[in-house]
C-alpha cells in the first residue's frame, strides 16, 4: 500500500468517524502517529482443511494473546475471550528488537529484546494438527515480516517458508518458524528516531497489522 495513500485515507477517515463521534480505541492511538503500512489476512483460509485452519486460526491468536501478555501459561487461557474481536499493540522504542522468539542470534543478545514471550509448544495450550504444535504461527510471523519491510523496519528471516504456501502472503515475505532456533525466527529493528508501535486488530475473522510512529 503506498504510504502516500494510507495517509489521506485514514485522515478522512479519522474526520469522518470525529463527525459520526464514533472513533474507536485503537482509532484513537492511531491518530497520534504517522501510519507507516498495514496489511491484513483472513483467518477463514490458513489452510483448506477446515479442522487444520481452526488450529491455525487459534494458535495464531494464542500467539498475540501471550505477545500482549494476556496469556502468560497454559491455564490463563480463556478461548472465548481470545477469539473476541480485538486491538491490541505493542511499542518498539528505537534501537529495540522484536524477535519472534528468544533464542536469538549473537547479533541481537545486547540490544534490548522482545518477544511472543512463547515456543509454541503444548504445555503452553498451543494445539496441534496432529503434525506438530503450534502450527500456524509461521502465517503471523510473515503477516508481521510483511507490514516490518513495507514500514522500512530493518527486517532479519534467515529461514524462508519456502516448503509451503501462505494464502494472502506472497512467498517472499514467508517466515519459517521454530523454537528453539536462532534462523527460523523472525528479528524486527527499529531503526527509526522515534517509537514504533504495532496495531492488531482482530474481527470479522480478519487480522489487520498497522504499523505507525511518532509524527
Amino acid at each position: 500500500m503506498r504510504i502516500g495513500a494510507l495517509v489521506k485515507s485514514f485522515i478522512i477517515f479519522f474526520i469522518i468517524a470525529l463527525f459520526l463521534g464514533k472513533i474507536l480505541p485503537e482509532q484513537m492511538v492511531l491518530a497520534k502517529h504517522l501510519p507507516l503500512s498495514q496489511h491484513s489476512i483472513s483467518l477463514t483460509d490458513r489452510y483448506e482443511n477446515h479442522y487444520v485452519n481452526n488450529v491455525f486460526r487459534e494458535n495464531i491468536l494464542l500467539t498475540i494473546a501471550y505477545m500482549m501478555g494476556s496469556v502468560r501459561k497454559a491455564s490463563d487461557i480463556d478461548w472465548q475471550s481470545i477469539n473476541k474481536p480485538n486491538h491490541l499493540s505493542f511499542i518498539l522504542k528505537p534501537g529495540e528488537v522484536f524477535a519472534f522468539h528468544d533464542d536469538v542470534l549473537s547479533t541481537y543478545r545486547d540490544k534490548k529484546i522482545i518477544t511472543t514471550n512463547a515456543h509454541f509448544v503444548g504445555s503452553e495450550g498451543f494445539l496441534s494438527d496432529g503434525y506438530l504444535y503450534g502450527d500456524g504461527v509461521c502465517h503471523l510471523a510473515s503477516l508481521m515480516y510483511w507490514a516490518a519491510k513495507d514500514a522500512g523496519l530493518k527486517t532479519l528471516a534467515p529461514v524462508n517458508h519456502s516448503f509451503a504456501n501462505i494464502p494472502g502472503i506472497s512467498s517472499e515475505y514467508g517466515v519459517s518458524i521454530f523454537s528453539p532456533s536462532q534462523q527460523q525466527n523472525l528479528y524486527i529493528e527499529n531503526n527509526f528516531d522515534e517509537p514504533v508501535v504495532f496495531v492488531f486488530s482482530y474481527n470479522n475473522d480478519l487480522l489487520s497489522l498497522t504499523i505507525s510512529k511518532s509524527e
